[in-house]
């Protein structure tokens, strides 16, 4: 009975709501009344069933990018997109990757016994998927090669504090082995830095502390990261740029001449880094000497760490195939009825390290129900005002290949490209989160407001009650916290398909996910086993992401004046400067943000204008629209950030010490970060020529105007 009431509470919201939305003022829009019927049709479509087949059939085998599976995925994807009445291609890329020959981490105690050999074996009882012979050894995306034995340094989560913790205490990390736990940034992030301290190979772990045992039940009597489990992931330096290693900024297609590739080494590790269960790492840092670690760096294996070295030796080999491998976006588009050339691209990227259910497999199932809704609407006749894209992208893992590739061979239709939606874990459990530029958060929250949540009555109200983790925490930012009346839509860092879009191209994004207990992330269990005793039984959530997902796109594609705010992103902005000025100040950089402060005045008083031309149209809409858009891309410097160029934007990037968290107005604090008055100082200038570019444009907006609207298609 309880099932019965779960499956149907969805649609009764619908019923009972949609009404009331017909006739409710809604951001973007003059008149709301046609849109609405509209959007009822919409959310009636996308199925809990179908979510779940999509799933299985999508997980029913490994599918690393590359690999035959994978175009298997992409065939699948490709013919649901067509089944919809999408015009649809499968469009190759040529990139560098690598996949492992061998990987062998051995560890000796100071008499050369034999204390571990490993990556072992990722085994439970009764997992219907561990054994398949496709499921790839672990081994790590961007890993070096090489045959080495040497002392081992523990460094706890591997972040810039921890080493610089380490070369306090006059640990030299030359010629060593760095054994680190996940978490506190990117994996890539770890290995670049042990890198630069001069350490010879990376091995790094999941400690119990943070995803196992320590956290509850481990699978399958739990969720959370049983023994053997072991998270693969790629160690590309990220922060950097991602995308294939050897053609940043170039779109790497099939015909693409080999003169005109790089070698690849500015972004990739020359080192070998291997992943561990901690089953496998246990025995090292069992046997590890030195001084005993501060509590901060106690994990929760049975015994206390120790920093190291001394005690154990560690003999690592690893041997990776580096070739120019065939991957496979899915592009799938609805040509717009009346602004055809303005594009909204909405993604979820389909490769996975082994099945994949939650990462990303879960967003793709949803992905394929929103065009499912938006394939019904086709059939009754409704067209997008705006041509609508959805992608399937391949080789996010190795480092946002697929989607980089793309959006570099697309940088024209960049510009006029009103948003970007990404979806990557799609369902961990039952906890929605959010991450987006400060422009679209009104928008993502009226969005959530009119989707029905399966615990009820809206994903909005469970949202904003919501104070567990959620899918985006992982991609946390360090922007200064505030207090919040509305749920928290948190900024866009990097880490998954988002990032070319944004931080190269200046299109407004977002980034949703509904997190929950998720101890198997990039492991063999990852499963459509594991998903269904602990994510989603019934596929609800499934369903809900559909909504939400395609909602954005449906709503985004058909309104009136393009619904950004740029008042909650001034105010964003001032946030971030304020934090900018503090930390100066704690660090005692002679710094003067006087023109900055100016010119973020400017922009907020120019904010107001354009809302308040929002809140009562009054001038060509074709024209502000145009306006509007052009913002973003006001706030990109076309050198990029110092270090790393292909970041572009002013306001967020990935930390260059983080990765997957956002640095806020990055050029001036990390320059702040390192101290360098003359760095911070002419990014001071670059941000302060961002925001009165911005200004400007929104300045440009005529006071009033002949009102001209064209009229909204209907069903």
């Amino acid at each position: 009975m309880r099932t019965q009431l779960y499956k149907f509470l969805p649609l009764i919201f619908v019923a009972a709501t949609l009404t009331a939305q017909e006739t409710k003022a809604t951001f973007g829009y003059l008149d709301f009344t046609n849109q609405a019927s509209i959007e009822k049709k919409f959310l009636a479509v996308p199925n809990a069933e179908l979510a779940g087949a999509h799933l299985k059939t999508l997980t029913a085998k490994p599918h690393i990018a590359s690999s035959p599976e994978d175009r298997e995925t992409a065939d699948y994807v490709a013919q649901k997109f067509r089944d919809a009445g999408l015009d649809t291609e499968i469009v190759p890329y040529r990139v560098y990757l690598n996949q492992p020959r061998k990987v062998l981490v051995e560890a000796f105690d100071a008499n050369g016994k034999l204390l571990m050999t490993g990556p072992g074996r990722e085994h439970v009882d009764n997992d219907p998927f561990q054994d398949d012979p496709r499921v790839v050894m672990p081994f790590n995306g961007s890993s070096g090669s090489g045959d080495l034995t040497a002392e081992v340094v523990y460094a706890n989560y591997g972040r810039l504090e921890d080493f610089d913790e380490l070369a306090a205490r006059h640990i030299d990390l030359h010629g060593k082995i760095v054994l680190c736990r996940y978490g506190g940034n990117f994996r890539g992030v770890k290995v670049y830095i042990a890198q630069q301290r001069g350490a010879t190979a990376v091995l790094i772990y999941s400690d119990p502390q943070d995803d196992g045992y320590f956290k509850g039940d481990v699978y399958p009597h739990g969720p959370w990261r049983p023994e053997t489990a072991v998270q693969r992931g790629s160690v590309q330096f990220l922060p950097l740029h991602p995308g294939d290693p050897q053609t940043p900024g170039l779109a790497s297609t099939p015909d693409l001449p080999d003169s005109a590739r790089e070698s690849g080494e500015a972004n990739q590790p020359h080192i070998p880094s291997i992943p561990l269960s901690y089953h496998d790492a246990s025995p090292i840092l069992a046997a590890l000497h030195g001084e005993p670690v501060a509590q901060a760096w106690q994990g929760a294996l049975p015994f206390h760490y120790h920093y190291g070295p001394g005690g154990v030796r560690v003999h690592v080999v690893s041997d990776q195939d580096y070739q120019l491998r065939t991957i496979w976006d899915v592009i799938g588009k609805i040509k717009g009825s009346e602004l055809p050339d303005e594009l909204v691209i909405a993604g979820n990227h389909r490769d996975a390290w082994v099945c994949g259910a939650v990462d990303p497999n879960s967003g793709t199932a949803s992905m394929l129900e929103a065009v499912h809704g938006l394939g019904e609407l086709l059939k009754s006749g409704w067209r997008p005002k705006r041509t609508i894209i959805f992608g399937s992208w391949d080789a996010e893992e190795e480092g946002l290949v697929g989607s980089t590739e793309w959006v570099e061979g697309h940088m024209p239709e960049m510009s006029h490209t009103v948003a970007y939606f990404n979806m990557d874990v799609g369902v961990a459990g039952p906890e929605f989160g959010a991450a987006a530029v400060p422009s679209l958060a009104r928008f993502l929250r009226e969005v959530t407001r009119d989707v029905p949540s399966p615990t009820g009555p809206s994903v909005y109200d469970n949202w904003k009650n919501n104070k567990k983790p959620t899918a985006e925490d992982h991609h946390a930012s360090t922007a200064p916290k505030v207090e919040e009346t509305e749920p928290h839509v948190g900024e866009l860092g990097s880490g998954s398909d988002f990032t070319p879009f944004l931080q190269h191209a200046g299109v407004p994004s977002t980034d949703i996910g509904s997190g929950g207990p998720y101890g198997v992330y990039h492991s063999a269990f990852d499963n459509f086993a594991w998903f269904t005793l602990n994510a989603d039984p019934h596929f609800v959530y499934l369903q809900e992401m559909a909504r939400v997902f395609g909602l954005q796109a449906l709503r985004m594609a058909d309104a009136d004046f393009l619904p950004y705010d740029y008042v909650a992103y001034s105010k964003a902005i001032n946030t971030y400067i304020d934090a900018a000025k503090t930390k100066a100040s704690n660090k005692k950089l002679d710094l003067d943000f006087t023109k900055l402060e100016t010119a973020s005045a400017r922009l907020l008083a120019a904010a107001h204008k354009a809302s308040a031309l929002q809140a009562t149209p009054t001038g060509d809409l074709k024209n502000l629209n145009a306006t509007l858009r052009a913002v973003e891309a006001d706030l990109l410097n076309p050198n990029g950030l110092p270090n790393r160029p292909w970041y572009k934007h002013t306001i967020f990037a990935p930390g260059e010490y983080t990765g997957y968290a956002a640095v806020v107005i990055p050029g001036v604090m990390e320059a702040e970060s390192a101290g360098d008055v003359t760095r911070a100082t002419e990014q001071l200038t670059v941000l302060t020529d961002s925001l009165n570019r911005a200004a400007e444009r929104l300045e440009s907006l005529p006071a009033r105007s002949k009102l001209t609207v064209a009229a909204s298609p209907g069903t």
